[in-house]
């Protein structure tokens, strides 16, 4: 990867479990950065099953979440320019790669963050907002 390390997708209880990203999505992921043009900073990668359900009792969580499967990230964003760029150039780039488009969109009240995953398994193209 070009623009990430593995630790950067590591759930926060298990440190090396950046390593159960899929490979597929982290080069997905490499390929987005660098055609937005503007750095990521991750905050939600790879989700251990204990971690996960941690989450749930403060935030709606899926019992089947891509994080869980290696297949998300959650990655700040507190630009409205640069959500766009964001959203635009991964529809691209989904596209172009026939992989599933699923984005959700949180502003400042939720946290200023975009989610993305390649989850085949999940309704797909979809956008949302926290």
């Amino acid at each position: 990867m070009e623009y990430f390390k593995i630790k950067e997708f590591a759930s926060p209880d298990k440190p090396k479990s950046g390593k159960n990203m899929d490979i597929q999505f982290l080069r997905f992921i490499d390929e987005l950065r660098k055609r937005c043009e503007f750095p990521f900073i991750v905050t939600s990668g790879y989700r251990t099953p204990e971690y996960h359900k941690s989450l749930a009792d403060r935030y709606h969580t899926s019992p089947t979440s891509a994080h869980l499967k290696g297949l998300a990230c959650d990655i700040v964003m507190t630009d409205s320019k640069k959500r766009a760029r964001f959203v635009y150039e991964a529809m691209e780039l989904c596209n172009e790669l026939d992989l599933p488009f699923r984005v959700g969109l949180a502003g400042k009240s939720k946290g200023n963050f975009a989610h993305i995953d390649i989850d085949e398994t999940k309704q797909h193209p979809k956008i949302w907002i926290y």
